[in-house]
């Protein structure tokens, strides 16, 4: 399957996961003896990075990492990977990011995040990417750096009529003049009940949420709903994208796999039904492995993947 033409410019963080798999997550207070350990890349503004360069977008990561030896590994990985690295800045004087992650028997996660050098991703380093931005078909984004870098580059972005895609995450009060910027808002059902106060549990309670947030400025959103799939809103109209039946071993990274992939279906021009169905197959491949990066698939695996689960459904 070929790489597509598509443009995809990635704004935001890059940790190193630290890793512990432990039968359950540990209550507070709790000490759980755990398995095995593993170091790999995480981040979400990476890990959606590597997501959409392998699902053949033509990616730039624009980040910020300390020049010490984590960060060392995360750039070699990152190009490894045929993602462009030149605007990753490097800082002497922070530790780049890192994440402690507890997963469970049960593939959930408990997640705490030392931020670093993530915190020093500023509005300089956005204009030495302006360029790249301008030319992109989509800018993707989270919440992982500091808001005032999130919020130069959707205004660069949106100026230069390139559609923006904002991962809320994690969430935070977002003003309606970022949202007003933004083309299609992602957050899961936590995040969009932090940002709507209503409880999402559902289809239909995802759709409540989702009109609920279109009021607040963005043109859609999509509301992933964990194996339900994900929930897809457009002014006046809703759809839901089913989920894939497979059994999770890891979700870490899932949501980020997913928003990767749905940046480089919409920027091939797909329509968000059928962006979605493609993050949907990308984010049910990603829970049956472990690790962040280390998940994501490959173009040729989800197409694959997506026509067998369509042959077992005829």
């Amino acid at each position: 399957m070929p790489s597509s033409s598509a443009s995809i410019v990635v704004v935001g963080s890059a940790n190193t996961d630290l890793v512990v798999r432990v039968p359950s997550l540990p209550r507070p207070g709790e000490t759980v003896i755990g398995g095995t350990f593993a170091s790999v890349g995480g981040g979400k503004g990476a890990n959606q990075a590597v997501a959409a360069a392998r699902a053949g977008g033509r990616t730039t990561f624009i980040a910020k990492l300390g020049t010490d030896a984590m960060g060392d590994a995360a750039v070699a990985a990152f190009a490894a990977d045929g993602i462009n690295t030149t605007f990753i800045a490097r800082d002497p004087a922070t530790p780049s990011g890192v994440a402690f992650i507890l997963v469970d028997d049960r593939g959930e996660n408990s997640i705490a995040v030392a931020a670093g050098a993530n915190n020093l991703l500023l509005p300089a380093d956005i204009d030495r990417a302006a360029d790249a931005i301008r030319a992109a078909d989509i800018l993707l984004v989270q919440l992982e750096i500091p808001l005032e870098t999130v919020r130069h580059a959707v205004a660069m972005a949106h100026a230069a009529g390139v559609p923006v895609i904002l991962n809320p995450a994690p969430a935070r009060p977002l003003d309606t003049r970022l949202l007003a910027q933004v083309a299609i808002l992602t957050p899961n059902e936590t995040e969009a009940e932090r940002l709507t106060g209503l409880a999402v549990t559902d289809e239909r309670s995802a759709a409540s949420a989702a009109g609920r947030l279109l009021a607040t400025g963005p043109r859609s959103a999509v509301i992933t709903l964990g194996r339900q799939g994900a929930l897809v809103a457009e002014a006046a109209t809703t759809a839901h994208v089913a989920g894939y039946e497979v059994t999770p071993i890891d979700t870490v990274a899932a949501g980020d796999v997913f928003n990767g992939c749905l940046a480089v279906a919409i920027a091939e021009g797909k329509n968000l039904v059928e962006a979605a169905r493609f993050a949907n197959a990308a984010a049910a491949i990603a829970v049956t492995r472990h690790g962040a990066q280390a998940s994501a698939p490959r173009r040729v695996e989800i197409f694959k993947f997506q026509s067998t689960q369509e042959g077992l459904l005829s």
